[in-house]
């Protein structure tokens, strides 16, 4: 134990550190006594003997918990400035505003005692070399962070406490506010009101994310910061995914829907990252809360919609190219979803197992049309009227959302009237004489004019840029003939898609034991199945290929007939090439060389060629060339070094 004083010359000719904290904002805010306090502790410091030029204050700390030394520069120069040996003592009005955590208080001390720095606080002065005053200022920081333990402990079991019985305040989202006595209610600007409306509906008649933000285009959507007040800005992609997933729209209350984790990034420092839990997992849920824009059922039904638009799991959404099944369609022999692709304009189905090398003999590409046409008469086969009466409420709903388009755009002209007239009264109500007051007033005024006059040009676009809907009698009479709805030019691609969505499942590809049919398996959304056998299309090639009996009648003949006899023949037994014209001596000569067929005289009695071998036993050509090597058939080279056995 030191029997001398604590401060030496040592220390006094080093600078003495005042360092400043308080944990939150509110606290710099309101307790300013004790901010006050701990600024006067550079007076200790002078008591004690440092010069008025070695005493520095640390203040950038304020406003930040203690917790731990992430985010606190304060605190890391404190350390690092101690590490340099710089530093004769640290002033704080108690250890836990230096830390709270164990851990980072224990560094700065060992520091402090490897460099001889003091550490002084309201209790009085430590010498870190000193044991006794080590093992006090661990238990003060021992106690310190036992404290903050306690306190946050408590204060998040009364949180938890109170989110159980829903009575928890949080944030809420733009279309809902909180009234006087703290319930949750929806917000009483009906401008709001019409815009939320508009979104969800929007996302029925769409079906997607991307089909809500194409439907808002040219209108604005409220947005509500952090308790903040409703801001109006376009409507993005990614606000559509927060909107249908937050369960506030449907009257719920939810706590526990994110949850936070901290990693250890590569260079050592914390980083602290969001991430949305599974429902099941949420730790309060409780439906018919407060109102909602939609009932709890339809969110769950939005949320399965969103669900099968993932492009990498489920049924992608529905787009623009006219393959009809695209993105429901799966092949039977692997099992994987099919792409689509377009050759010159032309749709055809992949599997796509083989860009993987993964496809099995059943996995196949064809022409999209081989499977459309098939699905599409056996879905306009399956419509009845119960369908044609969702046709016309479809149509209702068009005229639905062009009037609330149109009444929203009437609600932004209202709003920027009352602010121009607000701003108007501002100006009137200013004295003249202030020029300083009512140029401002003037400058507000002329920009609230300028939205009115944007205002009243969008609602101008809204009721004529869109034609009239036909009368209610045209559509009926349109819907009764469901098969010309489907084949009419208004009818775009993507509304065929959804029809077809709205009864099919999904649609498989089986192979058939018959090379040209295909078997087109379609699973309703009732659960019932139904299977289509379909003629595949003839490829090119196989269609411009010489018929087998001409060629097996050349391969008979031409041995011992001259191509030009032989064309003669042919031309007169009625046989064509593969392109549908008469034979001549130059189709004769390509066929002879194609099918291995030799010319006059080449061939001695009962001599043949290698590929008549293999057509006769059924083999293939190499199998009888390898029994030729082999010595098991005899043979001979031509001119044209082929083999005649």
């Amino acid at each position: 134990m030191r029997g001398h004083v604590k401060v030496t010359p040592s220390h006094l000719r080093r600078v003495a550190l005042v360092y400043v904290r308080q944990s939150t904002i509110a606290q710099v805010r309101n307790n300013t006594e004790s901010t006050a306090r701990q600024y006067a502790l550079a007076e200790e410091a002078a008591r004690l003997g440092w010069a008025a030029t070695a005493v520095e204050v640390i203040d950038a700390d304020l406003g930040l918990s203690g917790r731990s030394m992430e985010g606190r520069s304060g605190f890391k120069e404190v350390v690092g400035r101690v590490c340099l040996g710089e530093v004769g003592a640290i002033f704080g009005l108690e250890v836990s505003r230096l830390a709270r955590s164990s851990a980072d208080l224990s560094k700065l001390l060992e520091l402090a005692r490897l460099t001889d720095t003091l550490v002084v606080d309201a209790d009085g002065i430590y010498d870190l070399s000193d044991y006794n005053d080590r093992l006090l200022l661990g238990l003060k920081n021992t106690m310190s962070e036992a404290e903050l333990h306690i306190l946050a402990g408590r204060m998040d079991q009364a949180k938890r406490a109170a989110a159980a019985r829903g009575d928890l305040r949080q944030a809420l989202p733009a279309g809902y506010v909180h009234d006087d006595e703290g319930a949750v209610v929806v917000d009483p600007d009906c401008e709001v009101q019409a815009a939320v409306a508009d979104f969800f509906a929007a996302f029925v008649a769409t079906g997607s994310a991307y089909g809500v933000v194409r439907a808002f285009v040219g209108r604005r959507f409220p947005r509500r910061p952090h308790w903040g007040p409703v801001e109006w800005a376009p409507l993005t992609y990614d606000r559509t995914l927060k909107v249908l997933a937050n369960p506030t729209y449907a009257g719920a209350y939810a706590f526990g829907r994110h949850r936070s984790r901290r990693a250890v990034a590569p260079d050592g420092s914390l980083s602290t990252r969001t991430m949305c839990v599974p429902r099941a997992e949420w730790e309060t849920l409780v439906v018919d809360h407060h109102p909602g824009y939609i009932t709890w059922e339809e969110f769950c039904l939005n949320e399965a919609r969103l669900a099968a638009n993932n492009t990498n799991s489920g049924a992608r959404p529905p787009r623009e190219g006219s393959a009809l099944c695209q993105g429901i369609i799966h092949c039977g022999g692997c099992g994987r979803p099919m792409n689509v692709h377009y050759l010159r304009g032309r749709p055809f189905y992949d599997c796509t197992s083989r860009s993987d090398a993964l496809d099995t003999p059943e996995c196949c590409s064809l022409s999209a049309v081989t499977v459309d046409e098939p699905v599409a008469r056996c879905l306009l086969a399956a419509l009845s009227g119960e369908e044609v009466a969702l046709a016309l409420a479809a149509a209702d709903e068009v005229a639905d959302r062009r009037a609330r388009s149109t009444r929203a755009a009437e609600l932004a002209v209202e709003r920027a009237r009352y602010q121009a007239e607000r701003a108007e009264r501002s100006l009137v109500a200013c004295e003249p004489e202030n020029r300083l007051v009512a140029r401002t007033f003037e400058a507000r005024l002329e920009a609230r004019l300028t939205e009115v006059v944007e205002a009243e040009a969008e609602l101008a676009a809204a009721t004529s840029a869109k034609a009239p809907l036909p009368p209610r009698a045209e559509l009926e009479a349109a819907v009764a003939d469901i098969d010309q709805l489907w084949a009419a030019p208004t009818t775009t691609d993507r509304d065929r898609k959804r029809l077809l969505r709205t009864l099919v499942a999904d649609v498989t590809l089986l192979a058939d034991a018959d090379p040209a049919k295909l078997r087109i398996g379609v699973r309703w959304h009732s659960g019932a199945t139904e299977e289509i056998v379909a003629e595949r299309l003839t490829q090119l090639c196989e269609a411009r290929r010489t018929a087998p009996a001409t060629v097996e009648l050349v391969r008979h003949l031409g041995p011992t007939t001259e191509n030009a006899d032989l064309a003669k023949m042919l031309n007169a037994a009625g046989h064509v090439t593969g392109t549908g014209r008469a034979f001549d001596t130059d189709a004769v000569r390509g066929l002879r060389r194609s099918r291995g067929i030799p010319k006059v005289g080449l061939l001695a009695p009962g001599e043949a060629t290698v590929a008549d071998v293999s057509a006769r036993l059924g083999v293939a050509r190499s199998t009888v060339i390898a029994c030729i090597d082999e010595g098991l058939l005899c043979a001979r080279r031509d001119a044209t070094d082929r083999y005649l056995v």
